[in-house]
């Protein structure tokens, strides 16, 4: 156990003196240094490669190996941008300068819900910068609480979140943390979710750019139970690093009738679609590596019949 501790924390130390150094470069800098290992770990190491390719050729079948070894360098220099973007974010970025850096679009009916007393549902997924959304949602006075694994790293744990509680986003643990979501909820706050994540054999199954992929049911039924509006927004980046836009791109409200979210699969193939639709126009930000669309159900149903 001691053991353990001390490798942590030797990691830990490792993670900050990278981020030092990080936040001693220009920005651009920065750029040209995601663009080379994005093509190491796309090129050399092949990093998940077989999965990438996999997802992005399910995905976009039109597109040729050539096009989608290319699709895939561009996603790995936007994942570590985005790692340079988190780190320099909290010396850049600050309540009089804003605007220098970020674009609302569509966020009119977004502050009104924000604004009401009825809970609210933020929904998005693993595309664009989506941590500096939450930093600057809560910079601009609309504090949210957001679902997260906790990582197995505490020092590096308590030294992201204190990123993500810097300007006022609180984190609930994912796992036993379903007590905390419901006195937010109830308290009329505001939760954001990220909803791209597999959710094993038991989740609810919706179509996603194309095959059946398991998706949570916890977001609909907390819409649902809650009369909790639901939110589909994204953080592109735009052409330049660390300046987003944040875009509030559909609401889906359990009271209005022509909705037709009425049940929990309606629900999630709803906030489904609008994610895929956002990603399909800038697939680049998007974090194609995860193992989304993995269906074990016929592994199952194979070893209950033995």
């Amino acid at each position: 156990m001691h053991c353990k501790h001390f490798v942590d924390f030797l990691v830990y130390l490792i993670v900050r003196v990278l981020i030092c150094i990080v936040q001693t470069m220009r920005i651009e800098t920065g750029r040209g240094v995601a663009r080379c290992l994005g093509w190491v770990f796309c090129n050399v190491l092949r990093v998940r490669a077989q999965v990438v390719d996999d997802n992005l050729a399910h995905a976009f079948p039109k597109l040729s190996k050539a096009q989608r070894v290319r699709l895939a360098r561009r996603m790995w220099r936007h994942l570590f941008l985005l790692v340079f973007e988190v780190a320099l974010a909290p010396r850049k970025i600050h309540e009089t300068n804003w605007r220098q850096y970020v674009t609302l679009l569509d966020d009119d009916k977004l502050v009104r819900l924000l604004l009401g007393e009825r809970p609210t549902l933020i929904v998005t997924a693993h595309f664009g910068n989506f941590e500096l959304a939450g930093y600057v949602l809560a910079m601009l006075g609309f504090p949210t609480h957001t679902v997260a694994r906790t990582l197995d790293n505490p020092y590096l744990d308590r030294f992201l979140n204190r990123f993500r509680g810097g300007t006022g986003q609180y984190m609930i643990p994912k796992n036993g943390g379903y007590e905390q979501i419901v006195e937010v909820l109830g308290g009329g706050g505001t939760m954001t979710f990220l909803a791209d994540q597999y959710a094993g054999p038991k989740g609810c199954w919706v179509e996603f750019f194309g095959r059946q992929a398991s998706a949570h049911k916890a977001i609909a039924l907390l819409a649902l139970d809650n009369d909790a509006p639901v939110v589909v927004c994204s953080a592109r980046r735009l052409g330049r690093p660390l300046h987003v836009e944040l875009h509030t791109a559909a609401i889906a409200d359990p009271r209005d009738p022509r909705d037709e979210v009425s049940s929990v699969r309606h629900l999630t193939q709803w906030y489904t679609s609008r994610l895929e639709e956002i990603i399909a126009r800038t697939p680049t930000q998007y974090w194609w590596l995860h193992r989304r669309w993995k269906d074990t159900r016929k592994q199952r149903r194979d070893r209950k019949n033995v």
